[in-house]
């Protein structure tokens, strides 16, 4: 009888035991695709804003005489090269990212739509996060794959319309890891 009252007490204080150490864990709180993206765009707002680097081919070339933003000074015997200079418009928008203020458009041939030029704008804008996926699991700490985008709504459409033509990447995609801080999620890294 001895052994089963000892038996007894020993099982209580064993369950006794396992409650004690279980109340005193908690699970971590569940991090959102909301929350995710806004501890993203947390760290994108808080870093300095650049300037976008824009890559300048045929069709944008046309698109920035439409706009004003340049116009032509001097047309080459070869009716394919040219000079343009920014107009005043031009000017308070962009720059050519080598400098200088006349845009030397030196095509190999008519035909040539492989020629760019580089530009860069004045205005300084911020990375934005979008298309945030599923949060995943890794370990205590976990990770969502998204995209990074150069936010161009500060820019005027037209401008928008040129870095929008092909060769300019304004998107990529990321992944961001999160680690709890305590009992908030915080963001570890973006790779």
């Amino acid at each position: 009888m001895k052994n089963a009252v000892k038996l007894y007490a020993f099982g209580a204080m064993i369950l006794l035991g396992a409650m004690a150490v279980m109340s005193g864990c908690k699970s971590a709180p569940e991090l959102t695709q909301a929350q995710a993206q806004a501890l993203i765009q947390a760290k994108y707002d808080q870093a300095p804003a650049e300037p976008v680097t824009i890559t300048v081919g045929d069709r944008g070339m046309q698109q920035g005489v439409i706009a004003k933003y340049w116009g032509e000074t001097k047309l080459y015997p070869n009716h394919y090269w040219g000079d343009f200079a920014f107009t005043p418009d031009g000017k308070k928008l962009v720059k050519l990212k080598d400098g200088g203020d006349i845009i030397q458009w030196r095509p190999e041939n008519a035909t040539d739509k492989n020629f760019t030029i580089v530009i860069q704008t004045l205005a300084a804008v911020h990375l934005r996060a979008h298309d945030i996926g599923e949060i995943q699991r890794s370990g205590e700490k976990r990770t969502a794959s998204f995209s990074e985008a150069i936010n161009l709504d500060s820019l005027p459409a037209p401008l928008q319309d040129i870095a929008h033509n092909p060769g300019n990447k304004l998107s990529t995609k990321r992944t961001a890891t999160f680690v709890l801080n305590g009992d908030a999620w915080t963001l570890q890294s973006i790779q």
